[in-house]
């Protein structure tokens, strides 16, 4: 590694530490502590205690493409090939989920994903894109940012199909969590050491889809409600340490969405927050705890920041976007089937609107409604609000079977309900950015795809678990 490569391991020293204490080194009595139970399923409550040893000794039996769509992961939210730029030479995230998808192919199909409907609509979406993109007002727009879709949809599939049991589901949780965390660490460090006070630029994530402060803010607000239920999932079965490490988790993401200067992730935030703490807990303490944290919030907001939502509507960047939501409704009307055509929001819009432009060139819609309506049609628009009800929808169902089961403390409840609160994160959010094919959405629906097919009946997991092992 050349030495100009080093400093970047100074930023990954905090995320270091903690992997370090989180479990036993990996010697042969520490793998001897993370040996099966008798029915050949390395028991769950090992893993939940975050040691590395157990969740190593899962992980490496599992199928080749299990490891693919890991690796995807890690790639797509901590960046390694940012952080070391001997490593950006090849199109890591398209590598890792070609690689899963050829080797789901070849692999023993020794499982099958639990039935939903969820994955036919995902292609009925693609079927509608290509039919928006054939239809389109300029089709070669649609066609150069296809990918942005069908990538989406091979790595949803690739979740559906590669996680079978609750232990691989918690092993992407865990690189979920530390990609995260290592965003929100920096984020809430650069908002403390500039002294908590206001920047136009806000705050900037790593390169990729996060790199603009208001995706970045999005992405924390997920993580916010993520976080905090993920800690309370497994807060029982962790030292007291990692306890710490696991709360802060939330804090870091709070304070990077109140640096970031984004009155939509704000927002978001506080939307979340009264699910999380408020929302049929009416009680003297949770009014008091929500009092403190609404306080702590306003009192670290800067005074620009108030003046910008005290500005809402009336500034110059509240009018486009006003003008955006207009216009879009307006093709929408124009074009009800299949609309403009896939990403075609802003070549129509600089074309027929010009005089409605307040900057030199036209953004997209600035609201992930009016994007998918004005690219899609009502068609579109329609599928995709099925696809949301999903995001809630499964998560439901994991916790009603996991009651079902008489499993009332399983530690995939507070997951479960974290996945549904931090979906209204990317919800809220996005009313005012265009975020509809970032990752947001559809690593979430990726997820509650892990997620019910941890929940099918555990005899199958045993089953599993003995051929693995």
């Amino acid at each position: 590694m050349p030495w100009q490569n080093l400093n970047p391991l100074l930023n990954l020293r905090c995320l270091v530490w903690v992997i370090a204490d989180m479990g036993q080194k990996l010697t042969d009595s520490s793998i001897s502590d993370a040996r099966s139970d008798r029915s050949g399923v390395l028991p769950i409550s090992q893993m939940l205690s975050l040691k590395v040893a157990p969740i190593w000794a899962h992980f490496k039996v599992q199928n080749a493409s299990f490891w693919m769509v890991s690796c995807y992961l890690l790639f797509e939210y901590l960046r390694p090939q940012s952080i070391f730029k001997g490593l950006d030479f090849l199109p890591w995230m398209q590598i890792f989920i070609m690689l899963a998808l050829g080797l789901r192919l070849i692999e023993p199909r020794d499982q099958r994903a639990e039935p939903t409907a969820l994955g036919k609509w995902l292609v009925l979406y693609f079927v509608i894109i290509l039919i928006s993109g054939a239809l389109a007002f300029s089709p070669s727009h649609a066609w150069e940012k296809l990918n942005l879709f069908y990538i989406w949809l091979c790595i949803m599939l690739m979740f559906r199909h590669t996680v079978y049991d609750q232990r691989n589901f918690l092993i992407l949780l865990i690189i979920f969590f530390l990609a995260n965390w290592k965003m929100s660490t920096f984020g809430a460090r650069t908002f403390a050491m500039r002294g908590f006070s206001f920047t136009g630029w806000g705050l900037n994530g790593p390169p990729g889809y996060f790199t603009n402060s208001s995706e970045y803010a999005a992405q924390m607000s997920v993580f916010f409600a993520f976080s905090w239920y993920f800690y309370l999932a497994l807060k029982p079965h962790v030292s007291r340490l990692l306890t710490y490490v696991l709360i802060s988790a939330p804090i870091t993401a709070f304070l990077s969405v109140l640096g970031a200067s984004s009155r939509g992730a704000q927002l978001a935030v506080l939307v979340q927050s009264y699910f999380m703490f408020v929302h049929g807990k009416i009680r003297v303490t949770t009014l008091i705890g929500a009092a403190a944290v609404l306080y702590v919030g306003l009192t670290l907001l800067p005074d620009e920041q108030m003046e910008r939502f005290s500005r809402m509507g009336e500034d110059k960047t509240s009018i486009q976007r006003l003008l955006y939501w207009e216009h879009g409704w307006d093709m929408m009307l124009e074009y009800p089937a299949f609309g403009v055509g896939y990403f075609n929001f802003v070549p129509y819009y600089e074309s027929f609107y010009p005089e409605d432009m307040l900057y030199s060139n036209a953004q997209l819609a600035h609201n992930i409604f009016v994007q998918v309506g004005a690219d899609l049609g009502f068609i579109g628009l329609a599928c995709y609000m099925v696809l949301i009800l999903f995001g809630f929808s499964l998560p439901r169902r994991a916790i009603k079977r996991l009651r079902a089961l008489d499993q009332y403390d399983d530690w995939r409840i507070p997951v479960a309900k974290g996945l549904m609160v931090s979906f209204l994160g990317f919800l809220v959010s996005g009313q005012f950015v265009s975020i509809v094919y970032y990752p947001y959405m559809w690593i979430h629906l990726g997820l509650c795809f892990a997620l019910w097919n941890s929940t099918r009946r555990p005899q199958i997991n045993v089953e599993r678990g003995r051929q693995a092992a």
